[in-house]
């Protein structure tokens, strides 16, 4: 079975990292943290996942000419992933994210984009040609929104399927959002884009259904452990998570985006789409780091088949690699 094309348009990032006892309150310092870096930003983080599940990805976006952005752009090729769209940015410095970790596996982010800033229309325009020979072409929040604009524009002229991981979350247009084939927002991300408190899958269920009230064709709302809510045109289902001892959170919701495009492309149904990621994240959670914890196919798929899934979510005529 060939690879099925996948390309991702977004960020990338150097993670610094800091392990702490738990999150520093306002005004707090906390010592005897441990320190370490790893590659990061959610686009980088969804090809490298989508590409260890099976695609063959193309990476568009921006790095700077810098160390990080050599380092970023050598850890692309080492993933298989096609680089001829990733940009040296003159002006702009490769985009850093500063991460605490708690104990829990929690953590709290900010990111100084730089380079990501920078990704233009003109840019997703010069990636034409492998936007729309795409199978899915799949998007983030963390580069302009007319760059956005521009790739749901090419994608959607050539029938290709769009999904958007609406993160970190901000006030969307519906006229943009109903555009995509797919959302995937979390908890946070599904309350600011519908107003509706979440609280469980009772909330999820009501912020999915006005969604689709507001034109979104299908709507997958991540629920961490608990899984992932879907709402189409069938209705509502929630597909189960996978109880696993987290260690670090970072990169799981990248890691499912990455693997559920990897999966809609190769034509599984979006329910056996979503296990396949549900499964790949909570894989995720149990390795340090976002794009270090990417599950490759093998380990997903013995995953799945280790904890007995039902044949109606296991992965049919997958590629093992």
């Amino acid at each position: 079975m060939a690879k099925a094309n996948i390309v991702v348009v977004g960020s990338s990032n150097t993670d610094m990292i800091i392990k702490l006892k738990c999150i520093p309150r306002s005004g707090e310092t906390l010592l005897g943290g441990e320190y370490l870096t790893a590659a990061g930003g959610k686009g980088a983080n969804q090809a490298v996942a989508a590409a260890r599940a099976g695609g063959k990805v193309s990476f568009v976006a921006r790095v700077g000419r810098d160390a990080s952005g050599d380092q970023a752009i050598a850890s692309f090729i080492k993933n298989g992933i096609d680089v001829r769209h990733v940009l040296r940015d003159p002006r702009a410095a490769s985009g850093t994210a500063l991460i605490f970790v708690a104990s829990n596996g929690e953590n709290c982010i900010a990111v100084a984009p730089g380079a990501n800033s920078r990704l233009s229309p003109r840019d997703i325009r010069r990636a034409r040609a492998f936007i729309v020979r795409a199978k899915t072409v799949l998007m983030q929040l963390e580069t302009p929104l007319d760059t956005v604009r521009e790739t749901m524009s090419l994608a959607a002229s050539s029938g290709v399927t769009t999904i958007l991981n609406p993160a970190p979350a901000r006030l969307l247009p519906n006229t943009l959002l109903r555009q995509f084939s797919i959302i995937t927002p979390n908890e946070t991300e599904a309350e600011q884009l519908t107003g509706i408190k979440i609280s469980g899958v009772t909330g999820a269920k009501k912020a999915a259904t006005e969604l689709r009230r507001q034109g979104v064709r299908r709507v997958v709302v991540t629920l961490g452990p608990r899984g992932a809510l879907i709402a189409d045109e069938c209705g509502t289902q929630l597909v189960p998570g996978f109880k696993v001892k987290v260690v670090d959170t970072t990169g799981a919701g990248d890691v499912f985006n990455g693997t559920l495009a990897v999966a809609l492309a190769e034509g599984y149904s979006l329910r056996r789409a979503v296990n396949f990621a549900n499964a790949a994240a909570a894989i995720s959670v149990t390795v340090w780091g976002a794009q270090p914890s990417a599950p490759t196919r093998r380990t997903i798929e013995r995953f799945i088949e280790a904890r007995n899934v039902t044949d109606e979510l296991r992965p049919r005529g997958a590629v093992s690699l």
